[in-house]
C-alpha cells in the first residue's frame, strides 16, 4: 500500500466518523481502515479493565463465534508484557504461536486464520485496550506491522469517540 492509498482510507476513516455517534458505526469504519491497511479476516476490538483485571470484547466482525457480551480475566503472560508492560503490538504469525498465548486458537484456525496482529491502543499512558486484526499464517509480514503504525492514532480517536457516542 503506497502513501496515496494510506491517505485515501485514513480520509475515508475520518468522513465516516465524524458523520456518527454510534459506536458500531465507529467500530465498523476502524475494522475498514485495517482491512484496507495491512488486512484482517477476523477483526475484534478489546477494551481493558485492570482495575478488575478483566478484558472485554467491544466489537467484533464475527458475532457468532466471537461475541461482545462478557469479560474475560487479564492472563499475566507474554502476551501481557509485550502489549500492557510494552505498548508494543503482538505478531504471531503461525496457529502454533497463537496456541502459545490464546485458548481460542482451534476457533481461530476454524475460521481459515493462523496469524494475528493486536495493537494496543495506549492514551495518557493507559492501555485503553487493543485493535486484533487475524488473517492466514505468515500474513503479517514485517512490511504489514510497518503499515499498522498508519493505525495507531485513528484507533485512539476511535476508543475516544465510542467512549463519547456511550456516554450520550
Amino acid at each position: 500500500m503506497n502513501s496515496e492509498q494510506i491517505a485515501a482510507a485514513l480520509a475515508e476513516f475520518d468522513a465516516a466518523i465524524a458523520k456518527t455517534t454510534d459506536a458500531d458505526a465507529v467500530w465498523t469504519a476502524l475494522q475498514t481502515l485495517c482491512r484496507q491497511v495491512i488486512g484482517a479476516k477476523l477483526f475484534t476490538i478489546m477494551t481493558v479493565d485492570m482495575i478488575n483485571e478483566v478484558a472485554r470484547r467491544a466489537y467484533t466482525s464475527h458475532p457468532q463465534e466471537y461475541p461482545t457480551s462478557g469479560t474475560k480475566p487479564i492472563r499475566y503472560d507474554s502476551w501481557f508484557d509485550i502489549v500492557h508492560k510494552a505498548h508494543q503490538t503482538f505478531v504471531a504469525n503461525t496457529i502454533v504461536d497463537i496456541s502459545k498465548v490464546f485458548g481460542d486458537h482451534e476457533t481461530i484456525w476454524s475460521l481459515g486464520c493462523g496469524s494475528v496482529a493486536n495493537i494496543p491502543v495506549v492514551v495518557g499512558g493507559e492501555l485503553l485496550g487493543t485493535v486484533n486484526c487475524l488473517d492466514v499464517e505468515h500474513h503479517y509480514t514485517p512490511e504489514r506491522v510497518v503499515l499498522s503504525k498508519h493505525l495507531e492514532m485513528p484507533a485512539k480517536l476511535a476508543f475516544l469517540a465510542t467512549a463519547r457516542a456511550e456516554k450520550q
